[in-house]
């Protein structure tokens, strides 16, 4: 059962967890699904396109997803969503700026993913649903790169002034 929103929290004492990771082979192609992957320090995840000097990787939070499925009583899988990292355990919302880290992996998260029109195609309503509060998920840049694994522990690291 995933944690209720009071478990739920971007502060530094959160962990949470890798739950999937896909590559995107091509523009518009298919979702990958991979155990791991290769975060490259200013690139993003190896075989994987769609990057950007800033949206070098995306993230989706589990428990959102879940909450859009219920809410629009749907089944669809995650990939659905073509982000790059599936996380549980962390809230992705008004991030922007923090750190955070999968493993020894170090994410710097640039801001909220808005839902394109292929949310749409596969389910009506799902683009809706998912724009408000950062529902779309996160992009960020890949500051220390690394080996990301499905299990991963996820983690923010502080911000100035959280006590530790």
């Amino acid at each position: 059962m995933p944690p209720d929103d009071s478990e739920l929290t971007t502060s530094a004492a959160a962990r949470g967890r890798l739950d999937a990771i896909w590559l995107k082979r091509a523009h518009r192609g298919p979702m990958d699904p991979v155990d791991e992957a290769e975060a490259i320090a200013g690139r993003g995840l190896d075989g994987s396109v769609d990057r950007s000097r800033r949206r070098q990787v995306t993230i989706l939070e589990r428990e959102r997803w879940e909450a859009f499925m219920h809410a629009l009583d749907a089944d669809l899988d995650p990939s659905t969503r073509r982000a790059n990292l599936l996380v549980s355990g962390v809230v992705l919302t008004e991030t922007r700026g923090r750190v955070l880290r999968i493993g020894s992996v170090r994410l710097l998260v640039g801001g909220h993913t808005t839902p394109c029109e292929r949310m749409e195609q596969a389910w009506p309503g799902l683009q809706e649903t998912m724009r408000p509060d950062w529902g779309g998920g996160a992009f960020a840049e890949v500051l220390d790169g690394g080996t990301l694994r499905v299990g991963d522990t996820v983690e923010w690291e502080p911000e100035p002034g959280d006590a530790r």
